[in-house]
Protein backbone atom coordinates (compact mmCIF):
# COMPACT_ATOMS: atom_id res chain seq x y z
CA UNK A 1 0.00 0.00 0.00
CA UNK A 2 1.24 3.20 -0.88
CA UNK A 3 -0.40 5.56 1.86
CA UNK A 4 -0.59 9.65 1.93
CA UNK A 5 -1.09 11.11 4.96
CA UNK A 6 -1.92 15.02 5.07
CA UNK A 7 0.29 16.32 2.47
CA UNK A 8 0.92 19.54 1.32
CA UNK A 9 3.23 20.57 -1.57
CA UNK A 10 3.50 23.59 -3.89
CA UNK A 11 5.96 25.41 -5.82
CA UNK A 12 8.00 28.15 -4.04
CA UNK A 13 5.63 30.71 -3.06
CA UNK A 14 2.74 28.90 -3.75
CA UNK A 15 1.11 25.64 -2.32
CA UNK A 16 -0.70 23.40 -4.79
CA UNK A 17 -1.83 20.69 -2.51
CA UNK A 18 -3.45 21.23 0.72
CA UNK A 19 -3.43 18.29 3.14
CA UNK A 20 -4.24 15.40 0.65
CA UNK A 21 -4.51 11.54 2.64
CA UNK A 22 -4.99 8.99 0.11
CA UNK A 23 -4.39 5.07 -0.45
CA UNK A 24 -3.16 2.64 -3.55
CA UNK A 25 -3.36 -0.38 -2.96
CA UNK A 26 -0.95 -2.67 -4.48
CA UNK A 27 -3.32 -4.92 -6.99
CA UNK A 28 -5.34 -2.12 -8.26
CA UNK A 29 -5.04 0.70 -11.05
CA UNK A 30 -6.07 3.87 -9.42
CA UNK A 31 -7.30 6.89 -11.72
CA UNK A 32 -6.35 10.00 -10.29
CA UNK A 33 -8.82 12.78 -11.95
CA UNK A 34 -9.28 16.40 -11.94
CA UNK A 35 -9.68 19.83 -13.64
CA UNK A 36 -6.76 21.06 -15.63
CA UNK A 37 -4.79 22.86 -12.34
CA UNK A 38 -6.39 20.80 -9.57
CA UNK A 39 -2.77 19.21 -8.31
CA UNK A 40 -2.64 15.87 -10.40
CA UNK A 41 0.60 16.14 -11.73
CA UNK A 42 2.03 17.90 -8.58
CA UNK A 43 0.68 14.84 -6.45
CA UNK A 44 3.27 12.43 -8.25
CA UNK A 45 6.02 14.53 -8.20
CA UNK A 46 5.44 14.94 -4.79
CA UNK A 47 5.15 11.39 -3.98
CA UNK A 48 8.63 10.50 -5.98
CA UNK A 49 10.25 13.23 -4.14
CA UNK A 50 10.52 15.98 -7.21
CA UNK A 51 8.65 18.46 -5.60
CA UNK A 52 9.16 18.95 -1.39
CA UNK A 53 6.54 18.29 0.66
CA UNK A 54 5.70 20.88 3.23
CA UNK A 55 4.25 18.77 5.42
CA UNK A 56 2.48 15.14 5.83
CA UNK A 57 4.52 11.30 5.37
CA UNK A 58 4.35 9.30 2.48
CA UNK A 59 4.38 5.34 3.13
CA UNK A 60 5.43 2.56 0.97
CA UNK A 61 4.01 -0.64 2.33
CA UNK A 62 4.95 0.75 5.61
CA UNK A 63 8.16 2.46 4.58
CA UNK A 64 8.49 6.17 5.64
CA UNK A 65 9.97 7.60 1.70
CA UNK A 66 11.50 10.37 3.37
CA UNK A 67 13.79 8.23 4.91
CA UNK A 68 14.66 6.74 1.56
CA UNK A 69 17.54 7.83 -0.88
CA UNK A 70 16.46 8.54 -3.84
CA UNK A 71 18.24 5.67 -5.42
CA UNK A 72 15.85 3.41 -2.95
CA UNK A 73 12.95 5.07 -3.31
CA UNK A 74 13.48 4.60 -7.63
CA UNK A 75 13.37 1.09 -6.48
CA UNK A 76 9.83 1.05 -4.98
CA UNK A 77 8.61 3.69 -7.04
CA UNK A 78 8.87 4.22 -11.06
CA UNK A 79 7.60 7.78 -12.11
CA UNK A 80 6.33 7.95 -16.09
CA UNK A 81 6.05 12.18 -16.70
CA UNK A 82 4.02 13.45 -19.52
CA UNK A 83 5.38 15.83 -21.91
CA UNK A 84 8.91 13.60 -21.84
CA UNK A 85 11.98 14.31 -24.36
CA UNK A 86 13.07 11.71 -26.80
CA UNK A 87 16.19 11.17 -26.02
CA UNK A 88 18.69 9.83 -28.54
CA UNK A 89 18.98 6.12 -28.24
CA UNK A 90 17.69 2.71 -28.67
CA UNK A 91 14.79 1.76 -27.33
CA UNK A 92 17.01 -1.57 -25.77
CA UNK A 93 19.31 1.50 -23.68
CA UNK A 94 16.37 3.20 -22.61
CA UNK A 95 14.52 0.24 -21.00
CA UNK A 96 18.12 -1.05 -19.56
CA UNK A 97 18.19 2.39 -17.82
CA UNK A 98 15.36 1.45 -16.00
CA UNK A 99 17.85 -1.09 -14.15
CA UNK A 100 20.08 1.78 -12.57
CA UNK A 101 18.62 2.25 -9.07
CA UNK A 102 19.47 -1.46 -8.85
CA UNK A 103 23.11 -1.26 -9.78
CA UNK A 104 25.81 -1.52 -7.40
CA UNK A 105 29.30 0.37 -7.83
CA UNK A 106 30.88 0.32 -10.83
CA UNK A 107 27.36 0.82 -12.10
CA UNK A 108 27.80 -1.48 -14.76
CA UNK A 109 24.78 -3.39 -16.32
CA UNK A 110 25.25 -7.01 -15.75
CA UNK A 111 23.72 -10.04 -17.37
CA UNK A 112 20.77 -10.43 -15.07
CA UNK A 113 19.89 -6.72 -15.70
CA UNK A 114 20.12 -7.02 -19.70
CA UNK A 115 17.72 -10.52 -18.89
CA UNK A 116 15.37 -8.80 -16.97
CA UNK A 117 15.40 -5.76 -19.69
CA UNK A 118 14.79 -8.33 -22.47
CA UNK A 119 11.85 -9.43 -20.01
CA UNK A 120 10.57 -6.58 -19.93
CA UNK A 121 10.88 -5.27 -23.74
CA UNK A 122 9.30 -8.34 -24.58
CA UNK A 123 6.06 -8.28 -22.12
CA UNK A 124 5.61 -4.99 -24.16
CA UNK A 125 6.05 -6.24 -27.34
CA UNK A 126 9.04 -3.87 -27.73
CA UNK A 127 11.80 -6.91 -28.06
CA UNK A 128 12.54 -6.97 -31.67
CA UNK A 129 12.43 -2.90 -31.46
CA UNK A 130 15.85 -3.12 -29.38
CA UNK A 131 18.27 -1.69 -32.01
CA UNK A 132 15.83 0.82 -33.15
CA UNK A 133 16.40 4.50 -32.12
CA UNK A 134 12.94 5.71 -30.00
CA UNK A 135 12.47 8.97 -31.88
CA UNK A 136 12.19 6.52 -35.43
CA UNK A 137 8.84 5.05 -32.73
CA UNK A 138 5.00 6.16 -33.17
CA UNK A 139 3.54 7.83 -29.77
CA UNK A 140 2.03 4.40 -28.75
CA UNK A 141 5.37 2.29 -30.00
CA UNK A 142 7.26 5.58 -27.56
CA UNK A 143 4.84 4.97 -24.76
CA UNK A 144 5.66 0.53 -24.97
CA UNK A 145 9.12 1.47 -24.51
CA UNK A 146 8.86 3.59 -21.69
CA UNK A 147 6.66 1.64 -19.86
CA UNK A 148 8.80 -1.63 -20.51
CA UNK A 149 11.83 0.84 -18.85
CA UNK A 150 9.10 1.10 -15.98
CA UNK A 151 8.86 -3.00 -15.91
CA UNK A 152 12.28 -3.68 -15.59
CA UNK A 153 12.96 -0.76 -12.95
CA UNK A 154 11.35 -3.72 -11.17
CA UNK A 155 9.35 -1.33 -8.79
CA UNK A 156 6.14 -2.09 -6.53
CA UNK A 157 4.33 1.12 -7.91
CA UNK A 158 3.97 2.60 -11.52
CA UNK A 159 2.98 6.60 -11.37
CA UNK A 160 2.17 7.43 -14.75
CA UNK A 161 0.68 11.15 -16.03
CA UNK A 162 -1.57 11.55 -18.45
CA UNK A 163 -0.43 8.43 -20.33
CA UNK A 164 -3.12 8.57 -22.80
CA UNK A 165 -2.21 12.24 -24.17
CA UNK A 166 -1.51 12.66 -28.06
CA UNK A 167 -2.44 8.61 -28.91
CA UNK A 168 -5.65 7.46 -30.96
CA UNK A 169 -7.93 5.43 -29.75
CA UNK A 170 -6.66 2.35 -30.32
CA UNK A 171 -3.74 2.86 -28.86
CA UNK A 172 -5.24 4.69 -25.51
CA UNK A 173 -7.25 1.38 -25.32
CA UNK A 174 -4.38 -0.80 -25.58
CA UNK A 175 -2.58 1.24 -23.19
CA UNK A 176 -5.09 0.89 -20.89
CA UNK A 177 -5.24 -2.65 -20.95
CA UNK A 178 -1.90 -3.00 -20.43
CA UNK A 179 -1.96 -0.72 -17.12
CA UNK A 180 -4.91 -3.23 -16.06
CA UNK A 181 -2.72 -6.22 -16.44
CA UNK A 182 -0.11 -4.47 -14.95
CA UNK A 183 -2.75 -4.21 -11.72
CA UNK A 184 -3.92 -7.52 -12.12
CA UNK A 185 -0.24 -8.98 -12.09
CA UNK A 186 0.26 -7.02 -8.61
CA UNK A 187 1.43 -4.25 -9.10
CA UNK A 188 0.43 -0.84 -7.67
CA UNK A 189 -0.69 1.78 -10.72
CA UNK A 190 -1.43 5.30 -10.50
CA UNK A 191 -2.46 6.80 -13.60
CA UNK A 192 -3.47 10.60 -13.72
CA UNK A 193 -6.16 10.35 -16.73
CA UNK A 194 -8.31 12.97 -18.78
CA UNK A 195 -10.72 10.67 -20.29
CA UNK A 196 -13.32 10.23 -17.72
CA UNK A 197 -15.21 7.31 -19.22
CA UNK A 198 -11.72 5.55 -20.13
CA UNK A 199 -10.54 6.36 -16.85
CA UNK A 200 -13.94 4.89 -14.56
CA UNK A 201 -14.07 1.93 -17.15
CA UNK A 202 -10.40 0.40 -16.48
CA UNK A 203 -9.90 1.37 -12.69
CA UNK A 204 -10.37 0.02 -9.58
CA UNK A 205 -10.21 3.03 -7.98
CA UNK A 206 -10.63 6.96 -8.82
CA UNK A 207 -9.66 9.69 -6.58
CA UNK A 208 -10.62 12.74 -7.56
CA UNK A 209 -8.65 15.95 -6.58
CA UNK A 210 -9.86 19.43 -6.44
CA UNK A 211 -8.21 22.82 -5.85
CA UNK A 212 -5.45 20.58 -4.34
CA UNK A 213 -7.43 18.39 -2.29
CA UNK A 214 -8.46 14.88 -2.40
CA UNK A 215 -11.93 15.85 -2.22
CA UNK A 216 -13.38 12.17 -2.93
CA UNK A 217 -11.86 8.71 -3.63
CA UNK A 218 -13.82 5.60 -4.02
CA UNK A 219 -14.63 2.66 -6.70
CA UNK A 220 -15.96 4.19 -10.59
CA UNK A 221 -19.39 3.53 -9.84
CA UNK A 222 -19.21 5.00 -5.94
CA UNK A 223 -17.56 7.99 -7.94
CA UNK A 224 -19.93 8.30 -10.28
CA UNK A 225 -23.35 8.11 -8.70
CA UNK A 226 -21.79 10.76 -5.85
CA UNK A 227 -22.89 13.86 -8.27
CA UNK A 228 -18.55 14.73 -7.35
CA UNK A 229 -18.06 14.98 -11.38
CA UNK A 230 -20.58 17.63 -12.52
CA UNK A 231 -19.40 19.53 -9.15
CA UNK A 232 -16.29 19.65 -10.55
CA UNK A 233 -16.25 19.31 -14.10
CA UNK A 234 -19.43 20.65 -15.15
CA UNK A 235 -20.30 17.53 -16.69
CA UNK A 236 -22.57 14.73 -16.10
CA UNK A 237 -21.14 11.04 -16.13
CA UNK A 238 -23.50 8.31 -16.34
CA UNK A 239 -23.21 3.75 -15.57
CA UNK A 240 -24.61 2.27 -18.72
CA UNK A 241 -25.90 -0.89 -16.25
CA UNK A 242 -27.12 -2.52 -19.34
CA UNK A 243 -23.52 -2.36 -21.28
CA UNK A 244 -21.73 -2.31 -18.33
CA UNK A 245 -20.34 1.03 -19.82
CA UNK A 246 -19.63 4.60 -18.28
CA UNK A 247 -20.17 7.75 -20.93
CA UNK A 248 -21.02 11.25 -20.70
CA UNK A 249 -24.14 12.65 -20.75
CA UNK A 250 -24.50 14.88 -23.50
CA UNK A 251 -27.31 17.64 -23.31
CA UNK A 252 -29.36 17.91 -26.36
CA UNK A 253 -28.52 20.63 -29.06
Amino acid sequence: MLELENISAGYKNKRVLEGVSLNFPKGKLTAVIGANGSGKSTLLKAIVGIIPRESGRILADGSDLSALSRRETARRIAYLPQGRSVPDMTVGQLVLHGRFPHLSYPRRYREADRRIAAEAMERMGMLGYADRPLASLSGGMKQNAYIAMALAQDAEYILLDEPTTYLDISHQLGLMRTLRGLADGGKGVIAVLHDLPLAFSYSDLTAVIDGGRAVMSGSPLEVCRSGIISRVFGAELVYDEARGQFGYAYPPV
